[in-house]
């Protein structure tokens, strides 16, 4: 097997491979920066919590049109700026902490949407929802997910630097008059929209895998912001790239092979990265007088 008939021939003869890829690309563009600023602000888990939660919107979406993405996509979208809602207000007006509100509702929001699958669909379609099929992506789809990475990074180069500083230090951004709560909430908005996105390639199970993979990868090879954004991106396109090689040749599902590969991608970055456990280990200490 050469090198043209691994990694080129699948793109070039399989229409079906091609969309997947510009999928991928598409999905990297939006969710490497994203995930970037989840793990910054602590807010990984909250991430898989929304993930799960536009699941019982996605299937009310499943129920009205069918495998449609326009109708399961607006049906997750609401879900989970609604799920993001509550936990909000839940946290700030008890003494319930802001992560036990997002566990409390995604817990079940994802066995409400398991159940409205279950109930008015089959086996196969739960499975389309939990895992996505990125390899039965259509033009439709190609044009929703390009569309909301490109509205992802243009939003973020107009808010960044206060998201950031809101990332970073609130405290400031209260004391100058910034109006960190709106970042926020624009903020959650990306996240819920990247998590749309991604659950008709990877599912509402996987979908943060895209996000959070990479990012905590990029985490052991870069410092400053940009270049954790830069790193993030590439690596989640490549894990898109490679896990779709993969799955071609071994046959098996996509969306668990993109997100294998990413896994992979953090595995060695633990290992070998600039920060990682080799070198924290192995390096050798300083001379001193």
């Amino acid at each position: 097997m050469t090198l043209y008939t691994s990694l080129v021939q699948p793109f070039v003869e399989f229409g079906f491979m091609r969309r997947a890829l510009v999928a991928c690309l598409a999905l990297g563009l939006g969710s490497g920066p994203i995930g970037v600023l989840l793990m910054l602000r602590r807010m990984s888990l909250v991430g898989d919590a929304m993930s799960h939660a536009v699941l019982p919107g996605a299937a009310l979406g499943f129920l009205v049109a069918g495998l449609s993405l326009p109708a399961m996509g607006l049906g997750g979208l609401i879900a989970g700026l609604t799920v993001a809602l509550l936990a909000g207000l839940v946290s700030r007006f008890t003494s319930l902490k802001e992560d036990a509100s997002f566990a409390s509702f995604y817990l079940t929001s994802l066995a409400a949407g398991v159940m409205i699958v279950s109930l008015h669909g089959s086996n196969i379609d739960l499975l389309h929802v939990l895992f996505g099929t990125i390899l039965a992506i259509d033009d439709q789809a190609i044009y929703l997910v390009a569309g909301i990475a490109s509205f992802t990074l243009l939003l973020l180069a107009v808010i960044y630097r206060p998201l950031v500083l809101e990332c970073f230090d609130p405290g400031f951004l209260r004391a100058v008059g910034g109006r960190g709560s709106l970042y926020h909430v624009l903020f959650l908005l990306l996240v819920v929209l990247n998590l749309v996105s991604g659950f008709q390639a990877l599912g509402t199970l996987m979908a943060v895998g895209m996000m959070m993979l990479p990012a905590t990868a990029a985490r052991f090879w870069a410092t400053s912001l940009t270049a954790l954004m830069l790193v993030s991106t590439l690596l989640a396109t490549l894990a898109g790239l490679i896990g779709l090689i993969v799955s071609y040749h071994l046959g098996v599902a996509s969306g668990p092979a993109i997100v294998l590969t990413a896994s992979a991608f953090y595995g060695v970055s633990v290992l070998f990265g600039r920060s990682g456990l080799l070198r924290r280990f192995f390096s050798q200490p300083h001379l001193s007088n």
